[in-house]
């Protein structure tokens, strides 16, 4: 009677162990995928790391990078429009990045130097 109790519990646990194996092969397959990998990282720390220490580099930032996206334009001909190109800012991929860095310049210069920053709005 002891052999079948220590062979039935035997048969559970492998079942069990197996069986959880199976799972995590499954899972480790499933878990690398395209859309977790960030090719624009490195970039994305780089603009997220860049410190706004001086007014002459804040000024700079918000000259370079626009309030607005430059891109949407419509092509006319004759006084008719004949495309309308949508803002393509959205599009890319660095955007919001690009739009907090201008941001961070912009408050440092009006707390940080009580400069005016209404030219660049």
């Amino acid at each position: 009677m002891s052999l079948n109790n220590t062979s039935t519990k035997s048969i559970v646990l492998s079942g069990w162990i197996e069986n959880d194996l199976a799972k995590t092969k499954t899972n480790a397959k499933r878990s690398f995928s395209w859309k977790s990998v960030d090719l624009l990282k490195p970039l994305r720390m780089r603009l997220n790391s860049i410190e706004i220490d001086r007014p002459k580099l804040a000024h700079r930032i918000c000259r370079l990078i626009p309030a607005r996206c430059p891109f949407a334009r419509k092509i006319r001909l004759f006084g008719r429009t004949i495309a309308n190109i949508p803002p393509l800012c959205k599009i890319n991929p660095l955007y919001e990045d690009l739009m907090a860095l201008r941001f961070r310049a912009l408050c440092y210069l009006a707390d940080e130097c009580g400069e005016d920053i209404s030219a660049y709005c």
